[in-house]
């Protein structure tokens, strides 16, 4: 049996660029190229529900308050407003919908009701400096539009992740919605794993030439960012998915 490869090895195999990195106990662990800014995709909403999950605990939002579906918020892409008739939901509710199955439509709608400046304040306050919204989600993106919906490095969003294990009402709230996702096809998809066992939090972005999945996997926090040439997306799954193997090693 060949020996486990390691995440340099992972990442020179990757048709473009693998950055990883992992916390254990809020302690930085293992990590390769942490510090590259690379293109996010859905794993930018962990800001903006974050920003949402601080907003509810200081009481500046109420998971209750409805929000009236616009035109503008319709979205392609994933999601299930889409489909769905109905054009008032709570903010509760379009938080819920974000996190379990990256609803295009949900986050925008809350982008608008919250604001792109402070989901970036609040990114920056927790230390994500380098990690930010750059638009809300389009679908098609056009040359006039920003290059992509949010940038970031996986050091800082390793941090994040392990911010979400702590015991604060809002790290408390994000872990809820992190645990309702249903996308469990990047990191974790070798491993096996009890789905109701609370075992993995997490948040996954896809797009033309992105893989990225950032989360809580047995209590180690890790961002794992792959970014390629359009139709190269196999190969970068298979290396996010080489990596979660690297990362279900460390865990306790």
């Amino acid at each position: 049996m060949s020996a486990p490869k390691t995440l340099e090895e992972i990442a020179e195999a990757c048709p473009g660029t693998l950055a990883v990195a992992v916390r254990g106990s809020g302690v930085p662990g293992p990590a390769v190229n942490a510090d590259v800014e690379l293109p996010l995709a859905s794993v930018g909403k962990l800001l903006l529900l974050a920003e949402v999950a601080m907003s509810l605990e200081g009481g500046i939002l109420d998971a209750e308050e409805p929000v009236e579906l616009v035109d503008d918020d319709y979205c392609g892409g994933s999601g299930l407003l889409l489909g769905l008739s109905q054009r008032r939901w709570t903010v509760g509710d379009l938080a819920l919908l974000t996190a379990a199955v990256s609803d295009n439509t949900a986050t925008n709608a809350l982008l608008r009701r919250v604001g792109l400046d402070r989901v970036n304040a609040a990114a920056a306050a927790l230390g994500l400096t380098r990690t930010r919204l750059l638009d809300r989600i389009r679908e098609p993106r056009t040359p006039a539009d920003p290059p992509t919906f949010a940038l970031g490095t996986a050091g800082e969003l390793a941090g994040l992740a392990s911010l979400v294990g702590g015991g604060a009402g809002w790290q408390v709230q994000l872990r809820e919605w992190m645990l309702a996702n249903t996308d469990h096809g990047l990191v974790p998809a070798l491993l096996r794993h009890d789905l109701e066992a609370a075992w993995l939090a997490n948040k996954t972005g896809t797009d033309e030439g992105i893989r990225t999945d950032v989360g809580l996997m047995g209590g180690v926090a890790y961002a794992v960012l792959a970014h390629g040439p359009a139709g190269s997306e196999q190969a970068l799954v298979h290396a996010v998915r080489q990596a979660g193997l690297f990362i279900a090693r460390l865990r306790p």
